[in-house]
């Protein structure tokens, strides 16, 4: 579990809920960020709905708690009068298990073949319950978009600490997240860069399997691993659709609020919409670029039964013109090989040396009329 109380100008971590449900505990002009694991989230569950009482004036239902601890939920929106709901699904570490132990209520997950960068397409939930003064997140129980992103805030806090100029209102913004709902669209975009990071590797896979499936001297034996790559790629296309969904709808919440009061909240106001429409930018891309490597995929397939098509079509066509020229061959052949006592040139001395000498002339002209006629020019 971490604790931050966020203000304009500085990040401190608390390290327990308990000082923080006195009223009045937390200042004024700032808000808490209260992240939990599912785990920590289950256990001190009636603490954190004491602080959201207490700050908020206002707890989470029962259904939207049931959200935030399911491990399966799909990216999906929601909301009350008082507060937002988003679920995001984030990319899975290491083998697709955020713990060295996986909850034995869940189903264990068969052993999938293929590369190791689509084996990385795995998820998890990011659970996200955005208040006016408190963001609570509760993620997988690896928390590593939460450390990576809490990282980035205490630097952020101690550049301002140092004296770091800042021009304006706007500039301050651009370090530290001025309210909750900003904070949680910069987890969420660092969320959407795990998927944009990983396009470079998928890319480069498929490229490798392309070029594979179109080379005709090669035999493309990886199956299994490609139709498991298509199935992978059918997934994160399913995902970025329900993050693009989820999205779109806070969005659209967003543009059904009335319209705030003051320049400050009026610059907030549009900082918090510029942020969200960057977050679904950066997931079309994600699904963009998705659709580009399936349609990649399928055509490298009909490629590829293309080639073989047009390599058997060579196979026949050298075979048919082999058989044409030793044709006539045979048929000089089978003709001096009769049981006839008086056949021309049978009975010479250099007999055999004309009908060789025939059927020598014979297979030469056909080669070079097959030549000609490029019966015998190899496909490129």
């Amino acid at each position: 579990m971490r604790i931050f109380e966020i203000s304009r100008s500085q990040v401190s971590e608390h390290a327990s809920l308990a000082p923080l449900a006195v009223p009045g505990a937390c200042a004024a002009a700032s808000y808490l960020w209260i992240s939990l694991t599912r785990d920590e989230f289950r256990a001190a569950q009636p603490e954190v709905q004491q602080i959201l009482q207490t700050l908020c004036q206002t707890q989470l239902v029962d259904l939207h708690v049931a959200d935030l601890l399911n491990d399966q939920l799909p990216s999906h929106y929601d909301y009350t009068s008082l507060y937002d709901v988003l679920v995001f699904r984030r990319l899975a570490t290491g083998n697709g298990q955020d713990s060295a132990e996986p909850s034995p209520s869940l189903p264990q997950r068969p052993s999938r073949g293929g590369p190791p960068v689509l084996r990385r397409i795995d998820t998890r939930p990011v659970g996200f319950a955005v208040f006016d003064r408190v963001l609570l997140s509760v993620h997988p129980e690896d928390g590593t978009v939460r450390d990576a992103f809490a990282a980035r805030l205490l630097a952020a806090a101690s550049s301002d600490d140092r004296g770091t100029p800042a021009l304006d209102v706007r500039a301050t913004s651009a370090r530290l997240p001025a309210s909750p709902a900003d904070l949680m669209l910069r987890i969420v975009n660092l969320i959407v860069d795990g998927y944009l990071d990983m396009r470079r590797e998928l890319t480069k896979q498929l490229d490798h399997w392309q070029t594979e499936l179109i080379d005709p001297r090669s035999r493309f034996t990886n199956w299994s691993a490609l139709m498991e790559a298509r199935q992978s790629l059918h997934r994160l296309d399913e995902i970025c659709e329900d993050q693009r969904a989820a999205m779109q709808d806070w969005i659209d919440s967003l543009e059904t609020l009335p319209v705030p009061q003051g320049e400050t909240a009026q610059r907030e106001r549009d900082l918090i919409m510029v942020r969200s429409r960057d977050v679904l930018e950066h997931i079309q891309r994600v699904v963009h670029h998705v659709h580009r490597l399936e349609q990649n995929a399928e055509t490298a397939v009909q490629m590829h039964f293309s080639v073989q098509g047009h390599r058997a079509n060579d196979i026949m066509r050298v075979l048919t013109v082999l058989t044409a020229i030793f044709l006539p061959l045979n048929l000089i052949a089978g003709i001096f090989g009769m049981n006839f006592e008086f056949i021309p040139l049978v009975h010479k001395a250099d007999g055999f040396w004309i009908a060789m000498s025939a059927m020598l002339v014979i297979a030469v002209l056909l080669v070079l009329i097959f030549w000609r006629k490029r019966y015998l020019a190899r496909t490129r």
